[in-house]
């Protein structure tokens, strides 16, 4: 089962388009997927892991920009760093979209939990258990959010 193939992948991307647009009122275009092997860069990154019958985590990797555009959608009003209040509704957007997701495994057979989020900003490099498929998610042309999807 820890092969990324579509039907382990596509349960997210919908749940994540989903979420985005029913939530944040954005419309995102998918990108191309791409295999990742670490992350090492300034960003916002919310961590959620899957348990169940199918193991992994989900790493949603958000520039500053995007970050801090979706926090102000979500809490209505203007954020401009993502501080207790920001950073809290942009984990809770992870619960959502990994929440919608474990749903729609669900309705395929398959039982998973998810983990609560944690929140990293800043400067950081961390390696990847396994590797991970990357898509990318943009928006407004110059907003992008990635999710990196690793299933053991």
């Amino acid at each position: 089962m820890g092969d990324l193939n579509a039907d382990f992948v596509n349960p997210f991307l919908l749940s994540a388009t989903k979420i985005l647009k029913d939530m944040c009122f954005v419309d995102t275009k998918i990108g191309k997927p791409y295999i990742r092997d670490n992350i090492d860069n300034d960003s916002v990154i919310i961590m959620l892991g899957i348990t169940g019958q199918l193991r992994g985590q989900v790493v949603i990797l958000l520039d500053q920009l995007a970050a801090c555009d979706l926090a102000s959608k979500m809490i209505m009003m203007p954020v401009s760093e993502i501080d207790e209040l920001s950073g809290s509704a942009i984990c809770e957007l992870g619960n959502m979209i990994l929440g919608n997701a474990a749903t729609v495994f669900s309705t395929k057979g398959l039982a998973i939990d998810i983990t609560p989020p944690s929140l990293c900003i800043g400067k950081m490099a961390f390696m990847n258990v396994s590797k991970s498929i990357c898509v990318p998610l943009s928006y407004d042309d110059d907003k992008v959010i990635e999710l990196n999807i690793g299933i053991v």
